[in-house]
């Protein structure tokens, strides 16, 4: 190995470090970063084995971080969290513990304002067209078909 192929892979240690410093990465997050690298693959694993090492990486730091973030910040529900996170290739192990980090109450207390603010936010006047609004919403959030329906004719209701 030459020094010039040494310094350069140092120098990807430090962009990839201060990458995963600033914001929680995945896995798969950091492999694309390493592919617009110009080092060779051996080098592009040695790189991630010092980020996992030096605990710069870690994927159940990033499961419990992501999940709970999305549900706070954009208010996703459990679905939508278990789909994206499986598009991050995170394992179905590290997704069911991320999960169980939401808190029960906290969970249901956030369906309730969202489903009811959005139901009355709906100016729709042919109620079937409200319903699928109102339903089609929840569930692109990724919130459980059983609470949406039964919300729904709980608001309806009213």
């Amino acid at each position: 190995m030459s020094s010039k192929s040494v310094s350069s892979v140092e120098i990807v240690i430090q962009k990839l470090e201060y990458y995963c410093s600033y914001q929680e990465r995945c896995h798969v997050e950091v492999q694309e970063k390493l592919y617009g690298f110009d080092i060779s693959t051996y080098d592009k694993q040695a790189v991630l084995v010092h980020l996992i090492e030096n605990n710069f990486l870690n994927e159940e730091r990033f499961a419990l971080l992501f999940s709970i973030s999305k549900f706070h910040q954009k208010k996703w529900g459990k679905i939508r969290i278990k789909n994206e996170l499986k598009a991050r290739r995170i394992s179905d192990f590290l997704i069911s513990k991320a999960i169980k980090e939401i808190p029960i109450n906290e969970y249901s207390l956030t369906f309730e304002s969202i489903s009811e603010k959005h139901w009355e936010t709906i100016t729709e006047k042919n109620t079937q067209k409200k319903r699928k609004k109102f339903c089609d919403y929840l569930l692109r959030k990724g919130w459980e078909s059983e609470l949406v329906y039964s919300k729904l004719k709980e608001l309806e209701k009213l």
